[in-house]
């Protein structure tokens, strides 16, 4: 099943879709333009992987990692579907990285790769977009290039994890202005979604709401103030965000 949250009338409600339409929390139908999309989940900690496709890595001239690359992204950063996300004035490279997010469902503390799925509620989508000019040094590597206020569109959906037959397959794709500009298999990952389970476990305890994005495949390109951009991931949905001056 299909999930969302939404703000309609004043209020924040779950919802479900029926019939190309959203079925509020309090039994309203509305139609999915008359909302204000909100992030599906409440972010707990976010994981973010950089560099988790070697052929990404190769785009951006860089070696792809040995053991997983990981960084922080704090709540400020999320933005749910049809917003808006700032691109400041000051740089020439804003890359979109359509990646397959995973929610961890229950508290996780050792646990095996074999067992990992056990402990993922669902999947969404996120455009954990990069603002490549900020990339300072190999010890400031991604905090200002990734956690900027609502440049991590997430959504629209939360789908249940039981209705993803297999994770590790799926078609993400990004169009920017209606065009495909970026097309790839979450099989291509090289840290695979058990594996990232049993590596963060093995050292920190993971929560419920917890987040791991997954990292992006080849085919960011540079974009604009008024491109909409489109991150879709097959079986999970599309997800629409639109670039607007800082």
């Amino acid at each position: 099943m299909r999930h969302a949250r939404v703000a309609y009338a004043g209020k924040v409600h779950e919802a479900k879709e029926q019939d190309g339409k959203l079925v509020l929390s309090d039994g309203t139908i509305v139609k999915e333009e008359a909302v204000v999309w909100l992030p599906p989940v409440e972010p707990n900690t976010t994981f973010a992987l950089g560099l988790n496709y070697s052929d990404h890595a190769n785009e951006l001239s860089f070696q792809a990692p040995e053991e997983p690359l990981v960084f922080l992204k704090g709540r400020n950063t999320f933005v749910g579907h049809r917003g808006f996300t700032p691109r400041p004035v000051d740089v020439d490279y804003m890359h979109y990285e359509c990646e397959l997010a995973v929610i961890i469902g229950k508290q996780a503390k050792g646990v095996s790769r074999e067992n990992a799925y056990e402990y993922i509620s669902g999947y969404t989508i996120a455009n954990d977009y990069a603002f490549r000019d900020y990339l300072e040094n190999y010890y400031r590597p991604n905090l200002r290039v990734k956690n900027r206020d609502s440049s991590t569109p997430i959504g629209p959906w939360f789908v249940d994890a039981k209705d993803i037959a297999d994770p590790m397959n799926l078609q993400l794709r990004t169009y920017v202005n209606g065009e495909l500009t970026q097309e790839g298999s979450t099989k291509d990952m090289i840290f695979k979604i058990p594996f990232l389970v049993e590596y963060l476990s093995s050292f920190m305890t993971l929560n419920a709401g917890d987040i791991i994005l997954t990292g992006t495949p080849k085919g960011t390109v540079n974009t604009v103030v008024g491109d909409i951009v489109e991150t879709e991931i097959e079986g999970i949905g599309r997800l629409t965000n639109t670039i607007k001056e800082a």
